[in-house]
């Protein structure tokens, strides 16, 4: 859900979090990546089928991946 949060942060209208649930981790996955890509033009860096077999993903590629956020939104914050 974090990714959901962040991009909501930015993106408020682009879906309800509110309606979001811990347990559908694919949807959000699929949702934070999707909405990023197509609305802020954040390349989805992550896999959704590795971030939910992963217990731990890859800190690199998260970091990777939250960093894009950073430089899409900086001048927003």
């Amino acid at each position: 859900m974090a990714f959901c949060a962040l991009i909501h942060h930015f993106l408020p209208d682009a879906f309800d979090f509110s309606k979001l649930t811990p347990q559908q981790r694919r949807h959000n996955f699929t949702l934070a990546f999707r909405v990023a890509d197509e609305k802020a033009g954040i390349a989805p860096l992550l896999d959704v089928d590795d971030m939910v077999a992963m217990r731990k993903p890859d800190w690199k590629c998260v970091f990777t991946y939250v960093q894009s956020i950073y430089r899409r939104f900086k001048n927003e914050i």
